[in-house]
């Protein structure tokens, strides 16, 4: 199979795909075996390709895929029946702290924001699928930890939890306004 044919196939498996398909998916998808950097390189000359159009592929935590560039979320929210999800500035400032002090437990959150974690703000982050209990901690009472989910970071568009931003002082805030703003837009 020649170079032009492997990425049509490529690109028909990622356009056609819901989820990010990982490396060791996509190479299953050729008869003959075809290394993880070559593959790589036909993934780059893929992206490549499609650099002046309305998607994008994209490297994420779980694998890759084509979404929506983020110039075109002003044309989406057009057709778009129903809003996105809205959550809490608690909701958002505990999963802020989750992003970036992984892993920690409740009361870390409580002592980090100075007021308690309403069970309602840490269900629809777990409902979402962007936090969960990752273990717990050798203290009395083992309480849970928690830590973000590869979802989260597809959702967000990263690849792992380095890709963030760097904060500063006012960190909870700042954290809070680029994952709402994450949390808004379409893939």
């Amino acid at each position: 199979m020649n170079t032009e044919q492997a990425k049509r196939v490529l690109e028909a498996a990622l356009l056609t795909s819901h989820d990010p398909l990982p490396i060791a998916s996509l190479s299953r998808l050729f008869e003959e075996e075809i290394d993880e950097e070559t593959l790589r390189l036909l993934l780059d000359d893929l992206r490549r390709d499609w650099s002046a159009r309305s998607l994008e592929l994209v490297p994420l935590a779980s694998g890759w895929r084509f979404q929506t560039r983020p110039e075109m979320t002003v044309y989406f929210d057009r057709l778009r029946n129903e809003k996105p999800p809205k959550y809490s500035r608690a909701a958002l400032e505990t999963l802020a702290i989750i992003a970036y002090r992984q892993p920690v437990t409740r009361s870390d959150i409580e002592d980090i924001r100075g007021v308690v974690v309403a069970s309602t703000a840490m269900k629809s982050l777990e409902d979402r699928g962007w936090v969960e209990v990752i273990g717990q901690r050798d203290a009395p009472g083992r309480p849970s930890l928690y830590g973000t989910t590869r979802q989260f970071l597809d959702d967000l568009g990263l690849r792992s939890l380095e890709e963030l931003p760097a904060l500063e002082e006012g960190w909870s805030e700042a954290a809070s306004q680029m994952l709402l703003q994450a949390s808004q837009e379409p893939s």
